[in-house]
């Protein structure tokens, strides 16, 4: 049986069809000012410079060893995901899950635009396999377990670290506390016709907003993603093989402390 959710979630007055659609073509007004500033955003960062990757990675994955290089597959870019997947760990992050449902579909159509899409763990081959077989995946997925390209990328923290920082360590470009030894991120590199490899971009945090196709679907709704009450923002999300067909998960058990200012 459905559990019904309690929501604080203020939903709009109940109006006329003309007041509605007055209201309605406001918000557009400011939706497609919205989409010009995301364009000229989209166009900057694609004006970034770029900057030369001189280390040699190497990653184990099903088909054997593969070089940063080599995870290009033929295309000129490259995007990584940074999965939270530490090794020894039970199962991958809940929250990198919830991105990873929609990987599949994205990686066949990034493709056929020069893209290669891959995701990247410090768990072992064989932690990654089994999981991924688990979760019903097909995306590339390679193990960094035993070289420094997670921590290079600032999406793992050594104890080391964490002890220099005094509990903080350096995530999305400043010194936050973080609480886990692994963190989300992505990073976008290029490779050149000499085969010389170059990172892009990376981004951290709710950076990774746009990517959750979810939450762009919660957004369009009344009440929206409704986590403001909630420990952490994600709190309510589960692998997809540990929801109840049919269950409404109950926020209420989730208020366990108040909300925490969302982090930039």
């Amino acid at each position: 049986m459905a559990t019904m959710t309690t929501s604080k979630t203020e939903l709009g007055k109940v109006a006329p069809h003309t007041e509605w659609l007055a209201a309605r073509k406001e918000l557009l007004r400011k939706e497609k000012e919205f989409s010009r500033l995301r364009d000229e955003l989209s166009r900057q960062r694609r004006a970034l410079p770029r900057e030369k990757v001189e280390k040699n990675y190497v990653f184990d994955g099903p088909r054997g060893k593969k070089t940063l290089a080599d995870l290009f597959a033929g295309k000129s870019q490259l995007i990584v995901y940074h999965f939270m997947f530490g090794p020894g760990w039970k199962e991958g992050c809940p929250s990198c899950s919830f991105l990873a449902d929609g990987f599949d579909g994205a990686a066949v159509h990034l493709a056929h635009r020069d893209v290669t899409f891959v995701a990247i763990s410090r768990a072992t081959l064989p932690e990654i396999e089994a999981f991924k077989k688990r979760m019903g995946w097909r995306f590339n997925w390679v193990s960094s377990f035993g070289n420094d390209f997670n921590y290079d990328y600032h999406v793992s923290f050594s104890q080391e670290e964490r002890q220099k920082g005094q509990g903080k360590v350096y995530y999305n470009y400043d010194m936050t506390e973080f609480p886990s030894e692994e963190g989300p991120g992505t990073s976008v590199f290029y490779k050149n016709a000499a085969g010389e490899v170059f990172h892009t971009y990376s981004s951290y945090a709710r950076g990774l907003d746009p990517m959750i196709s979810t939450y762009n679907w919660l957004d369009l709704t009344p009440k929206g993603r409704d986590e403001d009450e909630l420990a952490h923002s994600m709190a309510w999300v589960r692998h997809h093989d540990k929801y109840i067909d049919g269950e409404v998960i109950d926020v209420k058990a989730l208020y366990v402390q108040p909300a925490k200012a969302k982090s930039s």
